[in-house]
C-alpha cells in the first residue's frame, strides 16, 4: 500500500514539475511574440492567438497537475463500495 501511495506522488509530483517548466516556456516564448510584433510595426496584435490558445493548454496542464477532482472522487468512491461490500459479507455471514 505504501508503495502505491509513493507511486502516485511521484506522478503527481512529475506532473506539476512538468507544469512548472510549461508555464516558463509558455511566458518567455508568448513575451518574444509580443515583442517581435511590437518591433515590427504594432499593426495587427496576432500574438493574441498562441496566447490563448496555447494558454487553453496551459490550463488544461495546469488542472491535470494542481486538481485531482476526478482521481479523488473515483478512489473515494472505490472506498465506499469496498465498504459497503465488507457490510455485506459481514452482515451475510
Amino acid at each position: 500500500m505504501e508503495a502505491d501511495a509513493r507511486t502516485r506522488a511521484r506522478r503527481i509530483a512529475e506532473a506539476r514539475y512538468g507544469f512548472r517548466w510549461h508555464a516558463l516556456i509558455y511566458t518567455f516564448v508568448n513575451a518574444g511574440l509580443v515583442t517581435i510584433w511590437f518591433l515590427t510595426g504594432e499593426g495587427f496584435p496576432w500574438p493574441i492567438f498562441p496566447i490563448v490558445f496555447w494558454g487553453i493548454g496551459l490550463a488544461s496542464h495546469y488542472m491535470s497537475a494542481y486538481q485531482s477532482y476526478g482521481r479523488d472522487w473515483v478512489e473515494r468512491e472505490t472506498e465506499k463500495i469496498l465498504q459497503q461490500e465488507t457490510k455485506k459479507e459481514v452482515s451475510g455471514s
